[in-house]
């Protein structure tokens, strides 16, 4: 212990020393405040007519590392008046400290009459038709980009009970309540339109660990573009319907004029802003901006100021604020960057000196310089901007998607990649030294001066370091003694837990097989059937594809590339302990390209729903506790053979699958009363054949069980997206998960007489499945399908068209597709069938009007689903929802149902808004 403290006290007075030893260097430093005395954090100083810049940290501390010279240095902060000063720099560092003074602002014109519109929107009109124009007018640029974060845990619920864990986390990783876990990263940026960029990071350091890289990804937050952060922009086309603007008045600083709009959302909430955005009067572009939004529960404010880059104005310093709490944990973070903008090549077509007129308070002279819709396609933008250089809002907006169109041509012509979104291709390479510079190195590329918390993280970490480099040389000695048996988690060993719950074994270091032991436990059920069953127990082999080569990632760290061809094989098993009864199923699927094909084969269990509506571990729950069972199953002996080939995002997708099987009704054991553990006066187990109203025989009397048959059944099932957005880049193409409808077809034949086969019929099934915005946070969607027998000579149950029915109060599965109160088998289907699905999901509508709903991110729901057989007698249900999960998709409704349009029947429902699929039956 002595020898620790030793150490610890030995690295803070080398870290002083190594401080003292630095040599002095050049520039300017000092600290800028308000008249009050009150640090200004985060300000920007730039030197006129370079690439230098900087910001203050959060106690108005900034420092500029200048060569000797004369400079002109800029200091701006947002609602203060922009400051100037000449310094000529010697061989030291001058110290300039900065009293800022508000910006005083000028009203302008007073409006006469309440009928006059507010000044603002003339102004936000103007800068929203020329939003694109900005956001496009720079072709390329590098920059020196220096980003810090820094988060601090301000409050934990319940602390004492974890205090030891508390405590072990202080000693290995430095977290510490209370104290900023800082991350710093220097980085080379380059952007290419319409959507590459690229950030190699020099340097990173960490507070948290000295060994992990965490290049802090560029967030480049631009509010030209519609959407911000998943809000809407200010300068959005949809702008007017989400916010009110107010003119503050405006002021004259270095011989342009700023007007300062105050933004204030219809419906605050989630998905808007709010706070003030500052534009320059005839250029209609963003000389700085403060707004605020919130997102589940987190308030989030961004600042933004600009500065002219060869004539375009530029964020060269953007901050992030983000604050609250979830579940009782509280806390607040900052990001903040600070950028250099070099080799900034402008576009030519967009001129700065081009007038935007407003259409609706200047009418005449927006009528005097109308473009036909001819005139804008029949010219490149270039061409028309050569011959006028005044245009309406209206027709620069026509011009704007005019220009991409020809670009997007242009680049197809040429064969270059393509991207129908133009989302961004964020590449990130981080330099093998970026965690090992010095601190020296670090003083000589830091921009923005540590506070004093940060340089405390840092010597926190420093000290753990050492400390925990003592302990490191304590092991290796134990090691040494002892013969190496420590194992680390990801090569320990075969334990006895792992027979419960499964280990995978990999064959050699880079060898592509692996073995993998699935345990019982995860598999473990009970049903009214088969009692007490251990599902799923067995192995596995797999081989991952013929090495490749070897790719270096990010830090230098290398990994094994596999291609080619994969494949699987083993089998599984089933034990019934109320049965007394093994089954054993094989298993094996071998995938090349985009295709895979899967065969399997043994004794198994399934329900007469192949999709599983009721997920045999709730099935559980409501079997020995509510003493309801509502899977109903089956055994077959068969061999089934699945194929499918698709492309990313379900573009087009085909399956296919044969299967032979030789199927037998299973009844309920005879003893079921060990499997009640509460006994409900009003309830008993029910039958295991499934309650259909086609099947049954009158109306007292169940329908009779299912008779031993065979089946052999084929099925061929597409889909495909006739509008899927995409992109190609080197050569590839990938598609987006967007709003194209997705067509589907299914087709499904048993064939009669062939190994025995007694089914005999043929099914076909079409379907559409579509969603599209209603708004921000605010979406609808469908699904409809429709089907029918043309054949049903000989068929059984499980060949009936089954429905995703409901009838437990938790429910999972898809939200758009699924019933939430109709019986799992009690209109299922050997003929015709209609259903229909809808789901609205809206951010603002009833109790959302209540601000602290929208705040809190909720959602309301509208739900609607509709079956029509010839014996359901138009089933309808109608339901209303609220999304009210914090970083948890949860969902709560209440559902009415409705059969030949008179009300039923009333649920609740408590819902996952997530489409679960289920694993092991």
């Amino acid at each position: 212990m002595l020898k620790q403290y030793l150490l610890t006290f030995c690295l803070i007075i080398a870290t002083s020393l190594t401080a003292l030893a630095q040599a002095p260097a050049s520039g300017v430093k000092g600290v800028i405040k308000t008249k009050k005395g009150e640090p200004l954090p985060f300000a920007a100083i730039i030197v006129k007519g370079t690439s230098v810049s900087t910001i203050s940290n959060e106690e108005g501390h900034y420092q500029l590392d200048l060569k000797p010279g004369y400079y002109e240095v800029i200091f701006q902060y947002l609602g203060y008046k922009t400051g100037q000063k000449g310094f000529t720099v010697e061989d030291k560092m001058q110290t300039f400290d900065l009293t800022m003074e508000e910006q005083a602002l000028n009203l302008g014109e007073v409006r006469v009459g309440a009928r006059d519109e507010d000044p603002a929107y003339t102004i936000m009109r103007s800068a929203i038709a020329k939003s694109r124009y900005h956001f496009l007018q720079v072709d390329s640029y590098t920059a020196k980009v220096y980003s810090k974060s820094s988060f601090v845990i301000t409050d934990l619920p319940l602390e004492f009970l974890y205090k030891k864990e508390m405590k072990e986390m202080e000693k290995e990783t430095n977290f510490k309540k209370g104290v900023p876990m800082l991350n710093e990263t220097v980085s080379e940026v380059t952007f290419r339109q319409p959507s590459v960029y690229k950030q190699r990071v020099i340097a990173t350091r960490s507070s948290m660990d000295k060994n992990i890289a965490d290049p802090n990804m560029y967030l480049l937050a631009s509010f030209y573009q519609p959407e911000v952060v998943k809000a809407v922009s200010p300068l959005s086309p949809r702008a007017f319907a989400y916010y009110k603007f107010e003119y503050l008045g405006a002021f004259r600083e270095n011989g342009i004029e700023v007007n300062k709009i105050k933004v204030t959302p219809r419906n605050w909430g989630e998905g808007v802003y709010r706070g003030t955005i500052q534009i320059i009067e005839g250029e209609w572009s963003i000389y700085s901006l403060d707004l605020q939004t919130v997102n589940t529960g987190f308030r989030l404010d961004i600042k933004q100021v600009y500065s002219p880059v060869q004539g375009v104005w530029m964020p060269v310093n953007q901050q992030f604020h983000v604050e609250g709490g979830i579940y009782g944990f509280k806390g607040k973070g900052d990001f903040v960057i600070s950028q250099s903008f070099t080799n900034v090549k402008v576009n030519p077509t967009f001129k700065p000196d081009i007038v935007v007129i407003d259409n609706k308070k200047y009418a005449d002279e927006a009528k005097k310089v109308r473009l036909t819709g001819r005139e804008i396609k029949a010219q490149n933008m270039e061409q028309v901007v050569s011959k006028q250089k005044a245009f309406s809002a209206k027709d620069l907006r026509k011009m704007m998607k005019e220009y991409e169109k020809q670009e997007l041509k242009e680049k197809e012509k040429k064969g270059e990649d393509v991207d129908l979104k133009m989302s961004r291709e964020d590449s990130t390479q981080v330099d093998s030294m970026a965690t090992r510079r010095s601190m020296a190195f670090w003083d000589s590329l830091r921009t923005v001066p540590l506070t004093v918390a940060e340089v405390k993280s840092y010597t926190r970490l420093d000290s753990l370091v050492i400390v925990n480099a003592g302990s490191e040389k304590q092991r290796d000695s134990l090691k040494a003694r002892n013969g190496d048996t420590l194992k680390s988690k990801k090569g320990r060993q075969f334990g006895f837990g792992d027979l419960l719950t499964g280990h995978n074994f990999r064959l050699g270091k880079e060898s592509p097989y692996r073995l993998d032991y699935i345990g019982p436990l995860p598999g473990v059920q009970v049903n009214t059937v088969e009692g007490l069953v251990l599902n799923g127990a067995g192995l596995k082999l797999r081989h991952s594809g013929t090495r490749a080569g070897v790719k270096t990632g990010a830090g230098g760290k290398s990994e094994v590339v596999r291609g080619g061809q994969e494949w699987s094989l083993g089998g599984v098993t089933r034990y019934s302990f109320g049965r007394n009864k093994l089954l054993v199923t094989g298993i094996g699927d071998y995938s090349w390209a985009r295709n895979t094909i899967s065969v399997s084969g043994g004794r198994g269990i399934a329900q007469f729903n192949g999709e599983s509506p009721m997920h045999p571990l709730l099935n559980t729950f409501t079997t020995l506790f509510l003493e309801q069972n509502f899977v109903k199953e089956y055994q077959k002996d068969f061999l089934r053979i699945d194929f499918k080939n698709s492309r990313e995002n379900e573009h087009f997708e085909i399956k296919a699958s044969v299967e032979y099987a030789d199927r037998t009704a299973l009844p309920n054991l005879e003893k079921t009363s060990p499997y009640r553990w509460i006994d409900w006066k009003r309830r008993e187990y029910t039958s295991n054949v499934p309650y259909n109203v086609e099947t049954e025989t009158d109306a007292k009397t169940l329908p009779p069980p299912m008779r031993p048959h065979q089946a052999l059944t084929v099925g061929i099932a597409a889909s495909y997206k006739p509008w899927q957005k995409y992109r190609t880049r080197g050569g590839k193409t990938s598609y987006y998960d967007d709003d194209s409808p997705k067509l589907s077809v299914n087709y499904r034949k048993g064939v009669h007489g062939v190994f025995g086969s007694d089914v005999d019929f043929d099914f076909v099934q079409i379907g559409i499945q579509h969603g599209f915005d209603l708004g921000i946070r605010s979406r609808l969607r469908y699904k409809l399908a429709a089907g029918s027998f043309l054949n049903a000579d000989s068929l059984q149950f499980p060949d009936f068209q089954h429905f995703a029915g409901n009838r437990f109060f938790f429910q999972f599965g898809d939200p758009v597709g699924t019933f939430r109160m109709l019986d799992y088998y009690k209109y299922s289907t050997s003929k015709e069938f209609l259903e229909a699905h809808v789901l609205a999901e809206l951010r603002q509508f009833l109790l959302t009007q209540i601000p602290w709903f929208r705040i809190l991110g909720v959602k309301e729901n509208f739900l609607l689903h509709y079956l029509a057989t010839p014996d359901s007698n138009n089933y309808a249900e109608l339901g209303y929802g609220l999304d009210i999960g914090i970083r948890f998709p949860l969902r709560v409704e209440v559902v009415n149902n409705f059969e030949g349009f008179k009300y039923k029947s009333t649920a609740f429902r408590i819902g996952t808004t997530m489409n679960i699929s289920w694993g092991r039956n």
